[in-house]
């Protein structure tokens, strides 16, 4: 399978790069995180600015119409600067677009302010009881004449507070758990009965708590048919995680460059830590998993461009893969990390730190390994080894 970046990839990776070097260093983050806002408008400008907020957004609607890998490599680099703007959850609500039906007026019109960078979006998927299981929905979407009214909560909605409109899912008919009855809309943040409370999450972005007291919507607002919103909710989650896994590698990456120009640099008994071979060997076992994580990352974001949309169960069986292997990854890379570089791998003033919080969260988003590993084998075709 052909694994190279073409061009117009490696110019969106390095003009990130080049950006992320110069502007947005460790102690430029660490000032955004600490303040009120907890994101730049600047940096937000800027991603507009290369053309970031367009690329995910079909050429009808002013976008560039990139796919899973040509956004592999933004996310890539996005998680090498540990960048806290809400661009993937701008993006993953735009794929909720796109697979709704960017032609319908309603959805057209978000996207081009999406392209646009006027408008950031988030995606309320996830309640207290739900996990990480999306089919689990108590939230209510209720006929109101001919639009819908919304009642529930949702939690743990990341860059909640920040968007303009949310993705929300809602019940509007069958059991708390069943696949059919679940419906898609596009909620405005100053809904009248929209509350929301937003807070800091333990690696530094905003998320926020999600209550929906009777919120009334137009009809447009339904993004697809009703009741028949899970093949797009799942569809959307995939391609979430799979740029999820290209974040992680990007963290990975520069914490595994972090650790060794510690190693070279650190020294015991007068010579840098490095040279003991104990160590040597935990580096070995640490580029092992991330070369595994690398592969799997890449080989999802390529079949999502590649599959069709009928090849629902070989999408779930590649991203649950995915998933799981690099966040079994990102786990042992983050935990050797942090070890290595002793006590001061825990505080606040270390990158590897700020890496090792973000990983872990990572690992927890769109379903933890335990979560995907368990989806894997569900999938059509799965055998235990005798």
């Amino acid at each position: 399978m052909h694994f190279d970046f073409n061009e117009e990839q490696r110019q969106f990776a390095d003009a990130l790069k080049r950006w992320i070097g110069r502007d947005y260093g460790f102690e430029q983050r660490r000032a955004i995180i600490g303040s009120e806002a907890g994101t730049s408008a600047a940096a937000w400008a800027t991603l507009v600015e290369l053309g970031m907020t367009a690329l995910p957004v079909p050429q009808a609607q002013g976008g560039f119409d990139g796919g899973a890998l040509d956004l592999f490599v933004v996310m890539r680099e996005l998680g090498r600067g540990l960048v806290v703007e809400p661009y993937l959850a701008t993006v993953l609500g735009a794929r909720f677009l796109v697979l709704a039906g960017a032609d319908t007026a309603h959805a057209a019109a978000l996207l081009e302010r999406v392209a646009a960078g006027d408008l950031k979006l988030a995606c309320a998927l996830g309640e207290r009881q739900s996990r990480h299981d999306l089919r689990d929905i108590a939230t209510r979407a209720e006929r109101d004449g001919a639009g819908w009214r919304l009642s529930g909560r949702k939690s743990a909605v990341v860059h909640g507070a920040e968007a303009g409109v949310l993705v929300v899912s809602a019940r509007s008919g069958g059991a708390q758990r069943d696949e059919t009855g679940i419906s898609l809309f596009a909620v405005p943040a100053d809904a009248p009965g929209l509350q929301l409370r937003g807070y800091r999450t333990l690696d530094g972005l905003r998320a926020a708590e999600v209550v929906l007291d009777g919120v009334r919507l137009p009809a447009e607002a339904l993004l697809g048919a009703p009741d028949a919103g899970w093949d797009l909710l799942d569809a959307g989650a995939d391609h979430g995680a799979s740029l999820l896994c290209a974040e992680a590698l990007g963290a990975m990456e520069a914490l595994f460059d972090a650790t060794l120009d510690y190693l070279k640099t650190r020294q015991q008994f007068g010579v840098p830590i490095g040279k003991f071979q104990v160590l040597q060997h935990r580096m070995a076992d640490m580029y092992l998993h991330l070369e595994q994580a690398r592969s799997m990352a890449m080989l999802a974001a390529v079949k999502l461009d590649t599959l069709g949309s009928a090849d629902s169960a070989e999408r779930r069986r590649v991203v649950s893969a995915a998933k799981y292997r690099v966040g079994q990854a990102a786990r042992f890379v983050g935990q050797q990390a942090v070890q290595l570089h002793g006590g001061m791998g825990v505080t606040d003033e270390l990158a590897a730190a700020h890496y090792f919080k973000r990983l872990s969260m990572i690992e927890l988003t769109l379903g933890d390994r335990d979560h995907h590993l368990a989806r894997f084998m569900a999938q059509p075709g799965f055998q235990l080894a005798a």
